[in-house]
């Protein structure tokens, strides 16, 4: 019987893991299949607090986890693929068919931010799903942000006060966002609307030089010369294996009120809940308040 199992290595799943062990409650973590989360796809990371200069997202997520481990944290290189939560024990399975009982669970088993499937090598040479990220090294240069939602204007405005120009692509004629956005894009000198446009292909020899892209309408194929490349069409929780276990909203994030779930005992931190923010910093400040809620539950449970 674990006191806690952690759900996900990511800054969410190692900052729970972090303060979970100095309460003595010596946490199992099951690192899932991305051990580390999307930090490990991210080259430099400058917005971490406590760094002054930037640290390479592997880096990053090496030593939250060698602090955990250092304060009593344990790991199990396996992936959740089954649990039950209708008993005050909870029960989960993993990918290698153990079944581990825990007294409480933290879930933080993060969100997949959505490629076009064509990035290839270009990815974090070039072509980046987080503007807040890696938006810095782009200043005074040309970029793109890919999307028509919310997320996809609001990081071209975010670009717009850093990069030279920005060139907001969308497939439609008309963007989902808000229109409020809309309106702040439209009046901003230089972000440049292509609609009824999709991308083709990036190119370049060792990063990206331009971007092959192509009207829907016409048929009509042009290159456009760039620096960087934002996809920004959306993020999908990794929730599957939780449906019907704890409740959800319309998208798929677990509904969680200061770290806490539907379900007594079970708790959920990061991307997992968090719709708007994806942040390293929100994802472990998060883990924090995870990490204190299963404490206080298991206090009064004992």
């Amino acid at each position: 019987m674990e006191k806690l199992v952690i759900v996900g290595s990511g800054p969410a799943g190692l900052t729970a893991a972090i303060y979970a062990a100095r309460a003595a409650l010596q946490p199992l973590v099951l690192e899932g299949m991305q051990p580390g989360g999307q930090l490990m796809q991210t080259t430099d990371v400058e917005n971490f607090p406590g760094f002054v200069h930037p640290i390479p997202g592997p880096e990053l997520v090496d030593s939250m986890r060698r602090q955990a481990e250092r304060l009593g944290a344990r790991f199990m290189a396996d992936a959740l693929t089954g649990c039950d939560f209708t008993e005050e024990t909870k029960k989960l399975v993993t990918m290698t068919g153990k079944t581990i009982e825990a007294e409480a669970v933290i879930l933080a088993t993060g969100a997949t931010a959505r490629w076009l499937g064509i990035e290839g090598k270009y990815r974090g040479r070039g072509v980046s799903t987080c503007a807040t990220c890696d938006g810095a090294f782009y200043k005074g240069k040309r970029v793109a942000v890919i999307g028509g939602g919310d997320t996809a204007l609001t990081e071209a405005l975010y670009l717009s006060q850093i990069a030279a120009s920005v060139t907001l692509i969308h497939r439609r004629d008309t963007f989902r966002a808000t229109p409020s956005l809309q309106e702040k894009a439209a009046a901003t000198a230089n972000i440049d609307l292509l609609l009824e446009t999709v991308p083709e292909a990036f190119l370049g020899e060792r990063k990206v030089e331009a971007l092959r892209v192509r009207n829907v309408k016409t048929g009509e194929t042009s290159e456009l010369p760039l620096d960087g490349v934002f996809v920004a069409i959306g993020h999908d929780p990794e929730t599957a294996v939780l449906r019907g276990k704890v409740a959800l909203d319309e998208s798929g994030y677990i509904e969680a009120d200061g770290g806490r779930t539907s379900v007594p005992g079970v708790f959920a931190a990061g991307d997992v809940q968090e719709r708007r923010f994806k942040q390293a910093v929100t994802a472990a400040a998060s883990g924090c308040v995870a990490a204190l809620e299963a404490e206080r539950y298991l206090q009064e449970r004992n």
